[in-house]
């Protein structure tokens, strides 16, 4: 219940659309009513039984009920009305207003009608927007770590199908649980009115129903959980797959990642059936005792109308018509807990990931930093990650002053990428801190922070948007100007010229119309625009062929000028010029120096690594 409660919490800012959706719910009902109890007048008057009425003739001469005080006295002063202004005149006058009074009545409840449904919809889309809005906002102040524990795929679900289904909610409170109820109380009303025995039969219904509509509920929203939990894993199969077509083509695995979605699918297929099995089951039970309850009451009623004489024939059929339209609500509320339950296991997931709190946060009154003024130092560092408690970095002690370059050299897995990865604080060392400027990481306000630092990374990230998006993302009013001048300084300004729009051209989705060292030089140029103090670099070189090498390590040069800069090199000769070389293995630095005396150490590493790469 608290689960639902809080999905109830985010229609608060919506309230004043609720409460005009709650009001025409309101009279769309009791429009629905007057349309059905003019029923009888107007049989009365097609079959002549309806003669010129003294408007102080009391409800007693029509109505057969032991209603008594206040409620009478209402009943009867609305009833003496309403007569004493539609039978007043000829048959053909009675009629034509009974004909008119129909005509409005339908009217004005298929007006109010459509206004509760437009409010609604108001509330119930504003809702998902903002819950959809705050579960993407939040991913994106969640750590590096805890997406390396998640499914992308999952994640995508999360914030589409399971906000989704949560939705269904809202709809399920504000429409069915006050209008299907305050319809039903409507037509109780006109029921009562004419037989109240004949109303308490009807009413057997009721506890049967209750139980099997309790059972139903807790079933669904099992069922519910393991559907969208299936669901994610078909979103993630999609998603690795899209991404990953080149290399499914390549390996010929079409069929096997065939055979993996139609399992998933199935799996999908057998679990909704077994939903929809269980849910259509409920209001069609509901139905089946409900005409069971009906045709005794028809058998009552004929003995009523027919042998009792107590009730005549427009009473009857304006009470049957009041009973069967109380069954589609009966019907409705058969399936609000249903719907209730579904939307509860599909908020857990979205509530999973709102609750997950970021470790990566500001400090109160953390400390705003404009500029970069003398060094970064990394101070008996060590680092291992959450779920494993082997050590990636080793006890590291690191100082970088500015405008120096330091390259970052080491076998695969050494933890190059994870110390770069500190700086920004994409991650917190497990101990040890940085200081930047004298001042802990850890105080400075994370914005600040990252504004001082550009990245560009071996896999290049691109969006599908222009090259003058992508050059400029991150930075607003950006004049072409400064765009064409770090598109110039990146080497990249001629292949752009060169596109179909220039700068203007879609570049697709992780820029899939470029080639890798087009790329590359866009993700400088970006990085060149941004212009910060600090720059890191993580292997920019290593996937180009030699051509691209050159251009993009021009670009490079041009970038780390007169920078800070954290250089991961796979290639060596990329960093033989840097102030200093570290050389890392298992965590720990293993050899620190410069190109040249780095070499003289025949039994280094980094010589190994360099006749590695230069044995021709």
């Amino acid at each position: 219940m608290k689960i639902y409660l809080r999905v109830l919490s985010y229609i608060k800012p919506f309230k004043k659309h609720l409460a005009a959706s709650i009001l025409f719910t309101i009279l769309f009902s009791v429009l629905n009513g007057a349309s059905i109890t003019l029923t009888m007048p107007l049989l009365d008057t097609l079959f002549g039984q309806s003669p010129v009425l003294n408007p102080t003739q009391g409800i007693q001469q029509t109505v057969n009920t032991p209603v008594t005080g206040w409620m009478n006295h209402i009943i009867e002063s609305i009833s003496s009305a309403f007569k004493a202004i539609v039978f007043s005149g000829s048959q053909n006058e009675i009629l034509v207003k009974i004909c008119v009074l129909l005509f409005a009545t339908f009217f004005l409840k298929n007006l109010v009608g459509y206004l509760q449904s437009y409010f609604l919809a108001f509330v119930e889309q504003g809702m998902i927007r903002d819950l959809r809005n705050e579960a993407y906002f939040h991913l994106h102040r969640l750590p590096m770590s805890y997406f390396k524990n998640e499914k992308t795929g999952n994640l995508i679900s999360r914030v589409t199908n399971d906000v989704y289904v949560v939705q269904t909610s809202v709809s399920a409170v504000f429409l069915n649980l006050v209008r299907e109820p305050f319809s039903i109380l409507v037509f109780m009303i006109i029921a009562l009115s004419i037989s109240w025995k004949l109303t308490l039969i009807s009413f057997l219904v009721i506890p049967s129903s209750a139980g099997i509509i309790g059972w139903i509920g807790l079933v669904l929203r099992r069922k519910t959980a393991t559907l969208q939990e299936k669901m994610s894993e078909i979103t993630t199969t999609l998603h690795e797959t899209i991404t990953g077509v080149k290399i499914v083509k390549a390996f010929g695995m079409e069929q096997h990642e065939n055979k993996k979605f139609a399992a998933q699918t199935q799996g999908f297929f057998k679990t909704i059936l077994s939903i929809n099995r269980i849910s259509n089951a409920s209001p069609h039970i509901t139905e089946v005792l409900s005409v069971i309850v009906g045709a005794i009451m028809i058998y009552i009623g004929g003995k009523m109308v027919l042998i009792d004489k107590s009730l005549n024939a427009s009473e009857f059929v304006t009470f049957l018509l009041a009973i069967f339209q109380m069954m589609p609500p009966i019907k409705e509320l058969s399936s609000v807990n249903n719907r209730i339950q579904q939307s509860t296991a599909a908020a857990e997931r979205v509530f999973e990931i709102l609750d997950t709190q970021p470790r990566i946060r500001n400090i109160e009154n953390p400390v705003s930093k404009g500029e970069f003024v003398s060094s970064i130092k990394i101070e008996n560092v060590s680092f291992h990650y959450d779920d494993s408690d082997e050590l990636i970095l080793d006890s590291l002690n690191i100082e970088v002053e500015k405008g120096k370059v330091l390259a970052i050299v080491g076998s695969s897995g050494a933890g190059k990428t994870t110390l770069v990865d500190l700086i920004p604080r994409f991650y917190d060392p497990t101990s040890g801190k940085i200081l930047l400027d004298d001042i802990d990481l850890k105080e400075i306000r994370i914005e600040d922070l990252r504004r001082l630092m550009g990245i560009v990374t071996q896999e290049t990230i691109l969006f599908n948007e222009s090259v003058r998006s992508n050059i400029s993302y991150g930075i607003e009013d950006c004049t072409d100007e400064k765009i064409y001048a770090a598109a110039k300084a990146a080497n990249a300004h001629s292949f752009i010229l060169d596109l179909p729009n220039g700068y203007d051209t879609i570049i697709g989705e992780k820029g899939t119309k470029l080639s890798g060292g087009q790329r590359q030089r866009l993700s400088i140029a970006r990085a060149i625009l941004k212009n910060p103090p600090i720059m890191i670099l993580d292997e920019a070189t290593s996937a180009l062929d030699n051509e691209s090498e050159v251009l993009v390590q021009e670009a490079i040069e041009r970038l780390m000028t007169e920078r800070t800069t954290f250089v991961i090199a796979h290639r060596l000769s990329t960093i033989r010029n840097a102030n200093r070389i570290i050389v890392l293995d298992k965590g720990k630095i293993v050899q620190d120096g410069k190109h040249e005396e780095l070499l003289k150490d025949e039994n280094g590493i980094y010589k190994k690594l360099y006749e590695l790469q230069f044995r021709d």
